[in-house]
């Protein structure tokens, strides 16, 4: 993968690269950012320059050989560990490795690519995903080996802040002790879901969401969009160019999330002081809840984003606002006054503690219906 094709961190870019040439590469660092950011692309084409022995910057011309493998995400010397489930095809115990062809595959399509995204190829249905002690086992085994070109190896571990308990003390013996020349690269977008101990042994470089002009550009390049709506969707797509892609698809089909909301909140309008609306509220809870977990933390967090952009357009902030409502009869504009200092910080609350328990596998939909009851009394607060 190029650096030129990652689109903007360009101060990471030049950090990456002038403490390779240097020979001054940490034996562990951790990139933290949000979804669409660049932090997988950016380890890839860092471990490229790395192992490819690259040179002036970029990953061309220096050892085609080397470089051919990382076109195809199939150098011996990158390893890779991510979140799994359990399928129909690996029924226990299942590792990265069992995966990796759908990996490569994913990452070759969208290196920006989000977790969501992964779970969807993987189907985890009523599942959630996380890193298992298997993984570890297998860290150990594939660094034990003899690096295959003779230099380094490199291990990227995406989404770190899925490894379980157990996984999570294994690979911190290995980063307190690291084998020679072996480097971790440690991806997550929540940093502190890892534990202290693992990020403290870490060199930790933040990446910023992507600038609207240069999502907007990219989307021209190399999507062959105009001008004019690639400045919509950049602008709607908050810094996340994996999102302004699905935008750009328009695949909200797959979880009509705006829909579910709107439905949601229309129900809790109703439901204050009307006994049949709260059946309304419950048939709504017991649709979401038959969904899979992972679909549920997602909505979740789209609703509590929703409640944002309403209080900011209610305090007459509308630059801030990029949400544009599809559903028939809802505006934004109308919803936003429910919306204000008094009820917001409970909302959150209320939205984040579901998500929490949702997390650790708490009955969907008592927690749902607790949380459709508690908004019925919140929105109507004044």
């Amino acid at each position: 993968m190029l650096f030129s094709e990652i689109l903007g961190q360009e101060h990471i870019k030049s950090h990456l690269t002038k403490s390779a040439d240097s020979g001054r590469i940490p034996h562990a660092q951790l990139f933290i950012g949000p979804e669409g950011s660049g932090t997988l692309a950016m380890a890839i084409a860092y471990a490229q320059y790395i192992l490819c022995t690259n040179q002036n910057g970029e990953n061309s011309g220096i050892n085609e050989s080397c470089n051919l493998k990382f076109q195809k995400i199939a150098h011996p010397d990158l390893h890779f560990v991510y979140p799994t489930v359990t399928t129909e095809e690996i029924k226990k115990s299942p590792k990265s490795i069992d995966f990796i062809v759908d990996w490569r595959e994913f990452v070759s399509e969208n290196p920006y690519g989000g977790l969501f995204d992964w779970y969807a190829i993987l189907g985890v249905k009523n599942k959630q995903g996380e890193i298992r002690v298997d993984d570890a086992q297998e860290i150990l085994k594939s660094l034990a080996l003899k690096s295959y070109e003779g230099g380094y190896k490199i291990m990227i571990v995406w989404m770190a802040d899925k490894l379980n308990i157990a996984a999570s003390n294994k690979l911190l013996k290995l980063l307190e002790e690291p084998p020679q020349k072996t480097v971790f690269i440690l991806i997550s977008e929540n940093e502190e879901d890892i534990i202290q101990t693992i990020r403290s042994r870490c060199q930790i470089l933040h990446f910023n969401g992507l600038s609207e002009s240069v999502i907007a550009e990219a989307l021209v390049s190399r999507k062959n969009v105009d001008s004019k709506t690639a400045s919509k969707i950049a602008h709607q797509a908050q810094g996340n160019y994996n999102k302004a892609l699905h935008l750009l698809q328009d695949d909200s089909e797959e979880f009509p999330f705006e829909q579910w909301f709107v439905t949601w909140v229309r129900a809790a309008f109703k439901a204050k002081g009307n006994a049949a609306a709260i059946q309304d509220l419950i048939h709504w809870s017991e649709k979401i809840a038959s969904l899979g977990r992972e679909t549920q933390k997602k909505f979740l967090e789209f609703c509590i984003e929703m409640f944002r952009q309403a209080l900011l357009l209610n305090y007459e902030t509308p630059n801030l606002v990029y949400f544009e409502p599809k559903v028939d009869k809802f505006k934004l504009e109308n919803f936003a006054p429910f919306v204000n200092g008094n009820n917001i910080q409970e909302i959150f609350t209320e939205l984040s503690e579901a998500m929490y328990h949702v997390e650790r596998n708490g009955n969907a939909k008592i927690i749902l219906t607790d949380l459709s009851i508690k908004l019925t009394r919140l929105i109507h607060k004044k």
